[in-house]
């Protein structure tokens, strides 16, 4: 047994929506650091361009590449266009990344129903038709040895109760998780894993509003057991590991990445 074998991913093919910042950002950049070659999307086309070619000038030693193709997935057509650009780039797709999402928040006597509409589709309906579209490419890419990857990107918002009046949020949270767990059990056939991740504070623009006053940050970090946000290597570890030959026996798990908040709460 190799070790280091057990969490390689060079060579790898990886689709990373809302790549171009955050979480997706984070993610991407751990995988092209660890010799993949990653495809990220976002809506807005000048940030994915930009860091997609961030991405591809890391010079450590067995560096992978970035390609970008800019998509509004709360579209057919975004869905489209991003499903043929996989299709041309990688006709055989090892791990989907779904990390793109929206976030409202208001009063629950205000909150509009624009927000739940907004959200829901991008956050729950969005994850299952990319990964529907993109099902040929990855049963090309699965084998029982190594199957292919699928990562939902959670929250912990989906596991416990936030004081925030995020309701649409959440509720698409804890959508994104029973629908990893139903994915799993329909794809496993298939040799296609299904897994999520559950993540807390780290410092993205969802977060920004809070963790750029100190008083607020204080308290964000009063309520999390190790003391800290999280930072781009606490996120990407976990999505390398289910993606590598150490993760290949897992599928249907939701796993926080939260400094211990959802496990002592």
């Amino acid at each position: 047994m190799n070790p280091a074998a057990l969490f390689d991913v060079s060579g790898k093919t990886v689709v990373v929506t809302g790549g171009s910042r955050g979480i997706g950002l984070m993610i991407a950049h751990g995988f092209v650091a660890a010799g993949a070659t990653v495809i990220i999307s976002s809506r807005t086309a000048e940030a994915c361009e930009k860091a997609a070619a961030e991405l591809s000038a890391l010079t450590t030693a067995g560096a992978g590449t970035c390609l970008a193709h800019p998509a509004d997935l709360s579209t057919a057509e975004g869905l489209e266009s991003l499903t043929q650009r996989v299709a041309e780039v990688a006709p055989r797709l090892n791990v989907l990344v779904n990390n793109a999402g929206a976030a409202w928040g208001a009063p629950i006597g205000e909150f509009p129903d624009s927000g739940f509409d907004k959200v829901l589709n991008v956050n729950v309906k969005a994850v299952f038709s990319l990964t529907q579209r993109l099902l040929p490419q990855l049963r090309s890419a699965a084998t029982a040895e190594d199957p292919a990857r699928v990562i939902n990107i959670g929250s912990i918002d989906g596991l416990v109760v936030s004081a925030s009046d995020n309701f649409s949020y959440v509720a698409s949270k804890a959508a994104v998780h029973m629908l990893t767990r139903k994915m799993a059990a329909t794809l496993a056939s298939d040799h296609i894993t299904v897994n999520a991740l559950a993540p807390g504070p780290f410092p993205t623009k969802m977060m920004a509003h809070v963790l750029g006053d100190p008083e607020l940050r204080d308290a964000v970090v009063e309520r999390v057991p190790l003391g800290r946000v999280g930072t781009p290597e606490d996120i990407a570890s976990p999505a390398i590991f289910l993606a590598s030959r150490a993760g290949a026996y897992l599928t249907g798990t939701v796993i926080p990445v939260d400094g211990g908040i959802s496990g002592t709460r």
